[in-house]
């Protein structure tokens, strides 16, 4: 089968590394062709006889960025690996993904959302956390995002305003535990913990930016879990039901806290998660699982022609 690899015309280190892991395993078993999301990249497609797209492309600017590839090769009848235009949206604005969290009985943060044009009232719920309702991979949350206060929060929510133009997602934080929870076709992986204990003093206890991004490699990660049974047999079923919820297609990756009581709350959700060997979390999950990043891999590409018969 003929598939194209579409991913960011200027993807960076990290996403240069995914395309190439990515095209090396499809190579095994299929013609594969890399295809940068340009204005050209359908003609491209076309012009190649293309049958399947692996999509790994963020789509480059705007809050809605992740939708654009999906819905132009919807447009084109071109079936493509990962969610669709709705689930995509959904989980793009954290704010929306809650309110279907709600909708659902899944058990999410107190949360206010706040609008330039809405001025801060109030909150009933500290200590709070303040991130950009529509930001990825800890874009804007850094240590003094956790509020406790009126006059924290209202600094808090004005920088959102300022340095990001979109909306203030306001959300009780959960003292507790981090996880995250990987799903392939509709299999749970293992559950993947973020230990933060080893950072150094002073740093922050949860996912901010810089974290994240520059402290991955002093961060632990513990997978599977030590959880009880009865919590990890919770935590899979609430994650399938949004899973199935929220539309998704073939792979997600959910983030979530679990309280000093056990309780496990789900703060979002990554539709698109990045497919990296030896960094991402949901290949460290397929690794806990026994699968080889092959595996990893051709399974979601599986689960992708599997729902288009």
């Amino acid at each position: 089968m003929k598939i194209a690899v579409v991913h960011d015309e200027k993807p960076g280190e990290v996403g240069m590394k995914m395309l190439k892991s990515i095209a090396g395993v499809l190579e095994k078993h299929h013609e594969v062709f890399p295809v940068p999301l340009t204005s050209k990249f359908v003609e491209r497609i076309e012009s190649e006889g293309i049958e399947f797209v692996f999509n790994i492309a963020t789509g480059g600017e705007g809050h809605q960025r992740q939708v654009y590839v999906p819905a132009i090769l919807d447009f084109w009848n071109i079936p493509y690996t990962g969610s669709g235009v709705s689930a995509n949206c959904l989980c793009i604005d954290k704010s929306l993904t809650k309110i279907v969290m709600a909708d659902s009985g899944i058990p999410t943060p107190k949360y206010v959302c706040f609008k330039q044009s809405r001025p801060v009232e109030e909150i009933d719920f500290y200590p709070a956390i303040v991130k950009p309702s529509r930001g990825g991979s800890a874009v804007g949350i850094w240590a003094d995002s956790v509020v406790s206060d009126r006059v924290e929060l209202e600094r808090a929510v004005e920088r959102i305003h300022r340095e990001y133009g979109e909306p203030a997602l306001v959300e009780e934080f959960i003292v507790g535990r981090e996880f995250s929870v990987g799903i392939v076709g509709h299999t749970v992986l293992p559950i993947l913990e973020i230990d933060f204990s080893s950072l150094p003093e002073g740093m922050e206890r949860f996912y901010s930016y810089r974290v994240k991004q520059y402290l991955g490699e002093k961060t632990g990660y513990i997978c599977p879990a030590v959880i009880p049974e009865v919590l990890k047999a919770e935590i899979e079923s609430l994650s399938l039901e949004l899973f199935d919820r929220l539309d998704l297609g073939d792979y997600a990756r959910m983030d979530i806290r679990v309280d000093k009581y056990g309780e496990p709350y789900f703060l979002e959700v990554n539709s698109l998660p990045l497919l990296v060997p030896d960094y991402s979390d949901i290949v460290k999950m397929a690794l806990a699982a026994g699968w080889e990043y092959d595996d990893l891999i051709l399974a979601i590409l599986d689960s992708a022609i599997e729902r288009r018969r």
